[in-house]
């Protein structure tokens, strides 16, 4: 059946009876994707307002539009008034695209830290069980035949629903996607039926958008709360908002914990700058774990995958070698091997919570005579407040470190300087104004037995200064360095 106009919006309206049958060939929020015979639904942004760009909708042959009952004049073509088009965007999306959700074992994945390595995880445990399976995230969609570049953490509601139907009709079974804060409380998942959740951790991060604690944790807690009786929730409760979210699941959980005996926690573990051992025991199971990921923080994210690879009944030897075969999580705790041996760690860090982990984590690893030398920034337009946390943080793990620009987006680079340096009490530490710089100085003074440390961009591929994404990798300049100086 084609879709109309009064069978996409039937059941989010009362008043279906007054909606015309208008053919809808595709729908979108941007009206400069608008084609002829499209619907438009205008969103309100946190730049511009999508009314705003109705009339360019209509000039390129919108044969509907969806508005929150703005005042917008008289239109030529049938105007369907809503109290939330983002949530109208969801509904109508999924009516759409036919609800493919329903035809795949969807596992979503929210927390501040952690989700990128805990999808990458239970992404290889699935692989190892033979599943069809596609992972959805900040660094892109990896799936067979549909990869494509890094987006956001979870793409708007169209594009997602779309999305999955692509995967479904191409005989995927599992989907395993990061749920942003964001997307939960701009409904882009809100017509997404999940099979299984996972629930990290939560710490202060987007309070620019947010406001509160409280506010962020009800907007992480709300995908927990609609989940229906035959899916899973998979709760650290070693945080303390997941053991306020155990409360609050619709869902049965499977708790972990790297601190006390929950559903699924560690019998015996040791880690090092080599990887994380051990063994796990969840109900009347043992998983023997000897991965190559490295910090303490993943031993939560390796519970975290153990838990929802058993919600989803696979096997113990499959978990265990799912595990043990994700060798690294890129731009995650990514350990590089300087020329002269020292260790050069990559993470995508960018939080007082993620900083703390990873720098308490590799200070308890570095060498007794070796130095622990940090390469960091804080991104402009985000958490301000975060900055001289962050800086105090890196003052005192590192025996010397360097700030340099990470994303300073339209803020002036001396002023988030000025913010860091003023949670600072030492002088270790030099400023630079160029960041490729910083770790070309930082990998030409590293002496073998220190570990260099290099925060907050992970494997980006861009700096973003006033609105424009120039080309930029850390990576790219280690490894160059690492070629010209290999012996």
């Amino acid at each position: 059946m084609k879709p109309t106009l009064n069978n996409l919006v039937k059941g989010f309206i009362a008043a279906n009876g007054d909606i015309p049958s208008t053919p809808i060939k595709n729908i979108h929020l941007h009206s400069g994707n608008v084609q002829p015979g499209d619907l438009y639904i205008a969103v309100h942004g946190t730049t511009s307002d999508g009314h705003d760009y109705i009339p360019e909708a209509l000039e390129n042959g919108a044969s509907a539009i969806i508005t929150n009952g703005r005042d917008v004049g008289t239109l030529p073509v049938p105007q369907v008034k809503v109290s939330n088009p983002r949530k109208a965007a969801s509904f109508v999306a999924a009516e759409y695209y036919r609800h493919p959700s329903k035809e795949l074992h969807v596992v979503g994945i929210t927390g501040t830290n952690g989700k990128t390595s805990t999808a990458t995880l239970i992404t290889s445990i699935l692989n190892e069980a033979g599943c069809k399976t596609a992972q959805l995230g900040t660094l892109g969609v990896f799936a067979e035949n549909h990869e494509q570049g890094k987006t956001l953490t979870t793409m708007d509601a169209i594009n997602l629903q779309k999305l999955l139907r692509d995967l479904a009709d191409d005989d995927f079974s599992h989907v395993v996607m990061e749920v942003s804060s964001h997307a939960i409380h701009q409904y882009r998942v809100a017509d997404v039926e999940f099979d299984t959740t996972v629930f990290t951790n939560l710490t202060p991060e987007h309070l620019d958008y947010h406001g509160t604690m409280e506010d962020y944790y009800h907007a992480k807690a709300k995908l927990f709360k609609s989940l229906p009786l035959s899916a899973t929730a998979i709760i650290n409760t070693h945080d303390e908002y997941g053991q306020r979210l155990i409360e609050e699941s619709t869902a049965p959980v499977i708790k972990t914990s790297v601190t006390n005996n929950s559903d699924v926690h560690f019998k015996d573990v040791h880690s090092s700058l080599r990887g994380i051992t051990g063994t796990i025991a969840a109900g009347e199971h043992e998983v023997e774990i000897n991965s190559e990921l490295i910090g303490d923080f993943n031993k939560e994210n390796i519970l975290s995958a153990v838990g929802a690879a058993l919600a989803m009944g696979i096997p113990i030897g499959t978990i265990a070698a799912g595990i043990n075969s994700c060798k690294v999580v890129t731009g995650r705790m990514e350990a590089i091997t300087s020329p002269n041996g020292a260790p050069i760690v990559v993470d995508y860090a960018h939080t007082p919570d993620a900083y703390e982990k990873v720098l308490n984590t590799i200070y308890n690893l570095v060498p007794e005579n070796g130095q622990l030398i940090t390469v960091f920034g804080c991104g402009g337009n985000r958490d301000a407040a975060n900055r001289p946390i962050m800086g105090r943080l890196v003052e005192q793990f590192s025996d010397y470190f360097y700030i340099t620009p990470d994303n300073p987006r339209y803020e002036k680079q001396e002023d988030i300087n000025k913010e860091i340096i003023a949670g600072l009490s030492s002088d270790k530490y030099d400023v630079f104004e160029e960041r490729g710089a910083a770790i070309k100085t930082a990998l030409n003074d590293l002496k073998h037995n220190d570990v260099l440390v290099i925060l907050g961009k992970g494997r980006e591929t861009y700096q973003e200064i006033e609105g424009v994404r120039h080309p930029y990798s850390d990576i790219k300049i280690i490894e160059e360095f690492c070629a010209h100086n290999a012996i």
